[in-house]
């Protein structure tokens, strides 16, 4: 009895430490500006999905722009930190992501970074655990940031709140 509780709270601390919603310290805030980074795109990995995702049914549109080509374009940006590969709540996270892709495509690039495929954009970030979402405004500033899964509703609130706000003069 003794080393089935020893267990069952090793196996709870595990899941505590590893849960979604940890806000690591040094991880960007709401209104910070989002650092400008080289990550990988689809042509970097010529044009395979499995060098880019972990991701079973990837959208090409999410893959097509580093993080620092999509701060350079001036239009807000939808960051998807998810690694399906080893997180359910990541998969069910990005297959939102591709329904809103067809609604926003022509107002808001979509970005997915794979922890096992761009975990410099994780460290620049400060994500620890996933999904993050982060939309970062057309003058580079983080708007909004939440750990865990997202309703399509909320994400479609955001997106349009955002799209629709006035533009701030870029300082970086």
């Amino acid at each position: 009895m003794k080393s089935y509780i020893g267990l069952l709270a090793s196996v709870v601390l595990t899941l505590t430490l590893s849960a979604c919603d940890i806000t690591p310290e040094g991880q960007l805030r709401v209104g910070e500006y989002a650092p400008s980074l080289k990550t990988k795109t689809l042509a970097d990995v010529g044009g395979d999905f499995s060098r880019i995702t972990t991701y079973r049914q990837p959208d090409a549109r999410m893959y097509q722009l580093s993080i620092d080509e999509a701060l350079a374009q001036n239009k807000t940006i939808l960051l998807e930190f998810a690694t399906p590969g080893h997180c359910t709540v990541c998969d069910k996270q990005l297959q939102m992501l591709k329904a809103m892709l067809n609604k926003y495509e022509d107002d808001v690039l979509f970005l997915h970074m794979d922890q096992y495929q761009n975990p410099e954009a994780f460290t620049a970030f400060g994500v620890q655990g996933d999904p993050w979402t982060f939309v970062i405004g057309a003058d580079k500033q983080v708007k909004f940031k939440r750990p865990g899964r997202m309703l399509y509703g909320e994400m479609d609130a955001i997106l349009a709140e955002t799209i629709a706000a006035p533009a701030v003069p870029d300082a970086g």
